[in-house]
């Protein structure tokens, strides 16, 4: 049997080694969960609804032990993992909150004996192959509302958080959804390839723009329920008339936040020139104070990065942006970290006077690294912020509510934000225009996103 190898992206150590689902266990785990899934489909809504309820406080009380498992095998933060969990628990409750409103039947005509109705069904067996940037969440976002839902959920975690993959199925399963029902995974592109080949009813992805653009290409003949969250080159826009000092402290944790590696973290920044100076050596000023250290620390900010492989990106970006005339403020190179040279740490990084024929500012960069470009004017910081194939989140600072929304209003992208980034609400819909994915998860919608609607004509007479 192969094995998958989990380190520890801190340190370098080996965790553990995990048997691997290859073609013929993915093929054994989906014809069950098509079996299971029609029972499960025919369960009371109350009864599923209990069932997530006991998983939520299953999470509760292995909080910290589950937190532990994801730093060690993410290099996330211990602080940054017990944040996630606990901010997973909210997106519970939305769910459960909301699951009988999206599964109720909408009568819209009843006139003269014919009445017309819309019932949400389930898609049947959907897969899904999650992140390991945010697990608890990007999987939440699926795996809960999927199965409250009715529907049965093929789960394959990233090969870096397969650890949590496996804890994620054991409480799910602990708490009485079926084994069947919620199958996980455990492998790399090729147990990935294993899911795409099977009769799936949906498929749901997380990642990055090249291995969607491959699911795509994949599904899109088979005219199956697809949904993709791909990459961001989320910018932010800092007016005149904004405090600069507030912004760039806001804005430095937006951009250095689990070590930069988030679809939704800032990675370009654009201030009017009246206030560019100061705000710059905030920014500076305010980064330097995150610690980067053991991430089991509690008082560590900036952790390593998960994948080796993209040091190397960092460093490209780097030195091209050096080569083009960019002024690098701060870091700039890989770190020994606080293991001795061992792990995959990388400095926190700022430049300025960048522009956007360099790679920092077009490329999803997924690291500690951030760019400041000098605008005259909201027209031109509009004009830059759209200068982008992604399209996720942008924000504006400024006191002005009406400025903000002016501006935002022209800005394409599936998030914005005023005066905060880095930002995401169970109650608002996460979704990306361009290449940053189609679909959407969270909210109602992000509920009925794993329904399909059936229209029934109901004649009395």
């Amino acid at each position: 049997m192969n094995m998958l190898n989990v380190f520890n992206p801190a340190t370098g150590e080996h965790l553990t080694q995990l048997p691997i689902d290859d073609a013929d266990s993915v093929l054994d785990k989906t014809r069950k969960a098509q079996r299971a899934q029609v029972a499960w489909a025919a369960t009371p809504l109350q009864t599923r609804m209990d069932c997530i309820a006991r998983f939520r406080g299953l999470v509760v009380g292995e909080l910290d032990d589950l937190a532990k498992i994801m730093t060690q095998e993410t290099g996330k933060p211990i602080s940054h993992s017990r944040n996630e969990l606990n901010g997973f628990l909210g997106r519970i409750d939305f769910f459960l909150a909301e699951a009988q409103t999206a599964l109720k039947i909408e009568t819209v005509f009843d006139q003269e004996g014919m009445c017309e109705q819309i019932e949400r069904v389930p898609l049947g067996v959907i897969g899904n192959i999650s992140a390991w940037n945010y697990p608890w969440f990007v999987g939440g976002n699926v795996f809960v509302p999927g199965l409250l839902m009715g529907n049965a959920v093929l789960y394959k975690p990233s090969e870096l958080a397969a650890m949590t993959g496996l804890a994620m199925g054991r409480l799910l399963h602990a708490a009485g959804i079926p084994q069947d029902v919620f199958a996980t995974l455990i492998g790399s592109a090729q147990t990935g390839q294993a899911l795409l080949d099977q009769p799936l009813d949906g498929m749901f992805f997380t990642g990055s723009l090249a291995t969607g653009q491959a699911i795509a290409q994949v599904m899109g003949p088979r005219m199956t329920k697809l949904q993709l969250e791909l990459g961001g080159k989320d910018p932010t826009y800092v007016c005149a008339d904004a405090d600069p000092v507030a912004a760039a402290q806001s804005l430095a944790d937006g951009a250095m936040y689990n070590a930069g590696q988030s679809c939704c973290s800032v990675e370009r920044i654009y201030v009017h020139a009246s206030i560019h100076d100061r705000f710059v050596d905030a920014l500076v000023e305010t980064v330097r104070t995150f610690k980067m250290g053991d991430p089991m620390a509690a008082d560590t900010y900036l952790g390593p990065l998960t994948r080796a492989s993209q040091l190397s990106v960092l460093e490209e970006q780097v030195a091209d942006a050096k080569a083009k005339g960019a002024r690098c403020l701060l870091g700039g190179q890989r770190s020994a970290g606080p293991f001795g040279g061992k792990g995959n740490w990388f400095e926190a990084t700022v430049f300025d006077q960048v522009d956007h024929s360099m790679l920092l500012m077009r490329d999803e960069s997924f690291g500690p690294i951030i760019g400041i470009q000098k605008v005259q004017d909201d027209l031109e910081a509009i004009g830059l912020m759209n200068d982008t194939r992604y399209g996720l989140t942008a924000g504006v600072y400024t006191p002005n509510e009406k400025r903000a929304r002016e501006i935002l209003s022209k800005v394409r992208a599936g998030s914005v934000y005023w005066n905060c980034c880095d930002r995401v609400s169970p109650r608002l819909p996460w979704s990306g225009w361009g290449q940053s994915g189609v679909g959407l998860t969270l909210s109602r919608e992000g509920l009925t996103t794993f329904t399909r609607p059936k229209a029934w004509h109901l004649r009395s007479n």
